[in-house]
């Protein structure tokens, strides 16, 4: 649920009971635009393809990839111009071959959204979109409605029914949203929104003092199933725990952060319920999800999916029609599987490794190699709360890290050890913080390269010297 930032100063004003209203509003606003009479049709057609024959998905595949390209050289102004360009240059490559077409960046994206939005769309008529910004390139798009209702049947189908839950089971979404004030510190920090059937709780409102208060309060509005940033599922979890254990819930749906083994086990163990990753994008080129077998999933209807050889994922759009993105650098990094693997699922959407996370947030060892995700270096039974690796500079690393039960001086040592081991002869700085900030989006990020592109390009190229 997203508030108009121009409202927002007058709805934090209003007692708890009338920002419930405001927000039930909003959500009958954002439920006709995600489900109409079509809805349960679109469902039954994305269960369907789960089990397409690898002929009929290419088949699928090469009919969607041709329809974008031919819209995107027809009505889409960025992708007319830069053809004409190349064509006056004497490039004679074919636009029909997807490999043939450049790779997209989001600065460019940035620079002039409104270029890559089909001329015969109208965006007054569209809903608009923002991302949060937090890799440094905020974003301006806009769907249409047909769009938002192919989108959401598909999450239904499978973010959903996958679950054994549906849009009329009652939910609690952990996000980002400011449905209340960060300095208040007295519940109601959550919101309802009745006509989601969704309970809205800050993510900055779920530190050890307030959290049981949100625990409470998914008692008392009978709630099913959780959605929400890892980070925050994981501090409720931490709550519960301390609790003996919190209410029971039918699923966890992770999303927006990679999750580590160990925030899963507690999610999982503190509302005995499965917790299950999902992947997506508003940008909406690539999704995916985990299944009842704990795989995750692509789901070939959000786009054509590519990856290089350091894993950053490329994507082509193919559920938006209206402002597609072709080969787009999503600036995320994944794990593919090996061609030809199946799931016990028995579902024929291809299978995807992990999400390891975002590209420019890969830190950089002393002999130059670039290293993912560290999960392992924090052990599931130290006393730290949550933790936060920045690499400032090719030769500084910075940890933060909050005490479980105010200490844990003695893993200090072991943590240099740790992140020694994997990134080599470097400064490591660890220090015991109160509260690691969380982005403005509500968003948690585990490890942050400050590094910028040309930092990075220079410390792989001084270790490979």
């Amino acid at each position: 649920m997203k508030i108009n930032r121009a409202l927002l100063g007058c709805y934090q004003s209003l007692p708890s009971w009338a920002r419930s209203i405001a927000a039930t509003a909003h959500g009958l606003r954002l439920k006709r635009s995600r489900y109409g009479p079509e809805t349960e049709r679109l469902v039954e057609e994305a269960i369907e393809r789960e089990g397409f024959s690898a002929a009929e998905w290419k088949r699928w595949r090469e009919d969607r990839i041709a329809r974008v390209i031919r819209r995107a050289l027809e009505h889409v102004p960025y992708y007319r111009e830069l053809w004409a360009k190349r064509r006056l240059a004497g490039d004679h490559r074919s636009p029909e071959i997807l490999a043939n077409w450049p790779v997209l960046s989001k600065h460019e994206l940035h620079r002039n959204p409104r270029a890559f939005l089909a001329d015969d769309c109208d965006p007054r008529r569209m809903f608009e979109d923002h991302t949060s910004g937090t890799s440094g390139t905020p974003l301006t798009l806009w769907r249409s409605q047909r769009t938002q209702r192919a989108r959401y049947a598909i999450y239904e189908a499978r973010h959903r029914r996958w679950y054994g839950v549906d849009r009329s089971s009652r939910w609690a979404m952990l996000g980002g949203q400011l449905v209340a004030q960060h300095r208040q510190a007295r519940p109601p920090f959550w919101v309802w929104n009745a006509a989601l059937r969704q309970l809205y709780v800050s993510s900055y409102h779920l530190s050890a003092e307030l959290a049981p208060h949100a625990l409470d309060e998914l008692v008392r509005r009978h709630i099913e199933y959780l959605w929400g940033y890892p980070s925050s599922l994981d501090a409720l979890a931490r709550a519960a725990l301390r609790r003996g254990g919190g209410p029971r819930m039918r699923v966890a749906v992770l999303n927006a952060e990679p999750v580590s083994p160990a925030q899963r086990e507690r999610i999982e163990a503190a509302f005995a319920c499965p917790a299950r990753e999902t992947y997506g994008m508003v940008e909406l080129a690539a999704a995916g999800g985990e299944c009842e077998h704990g795989r995750l999933h692509w789901f070939p209807e959000f786009g054509e999916v590519e990856h290089g050889s350091d894993g950053a994922l490329r994507a082509t759009s193919l559920l938006d029609l209206d402002m597609p993105l072709i080969r787009y650098d999503t600036g995320d990094r994944v794990v593919l599987t090996a061609a030809g693997t199946s799931c016990r699922c028995g579902r024929s959407l291809p299978l995807l490794g992990a999400v390891e996370g975002r590209a420019d947030d890969l830190l950089v060892s002393s002999d130059g190699r670039p290293v993912g995700r560290l999960d392992p270096v924090f052990k599931a039974d130290w006393p730290i709360r949550q933790a936060q690796i920045i690499q400032e500079t090719a030769r500084l690393v910075r940890v933060l890290y909050v005490p479980e039960n105010g200490g844990a001086a003695s893993v200090e040592s072991a943590l240099r050890r740790a992140l020694a081991d994997r990134l080599g002869n470097l400064d490591f700085r660890i220090e015991a913080v109160g509260e690691i900030p969380r982005g403005p989006n509500g968003k948690f990020r585990a490890v942050v390269s400050r590094l910028g592109e040309a930092g990075r390009a220079a410390a792989l190229l001084q270790g490979a010297a």
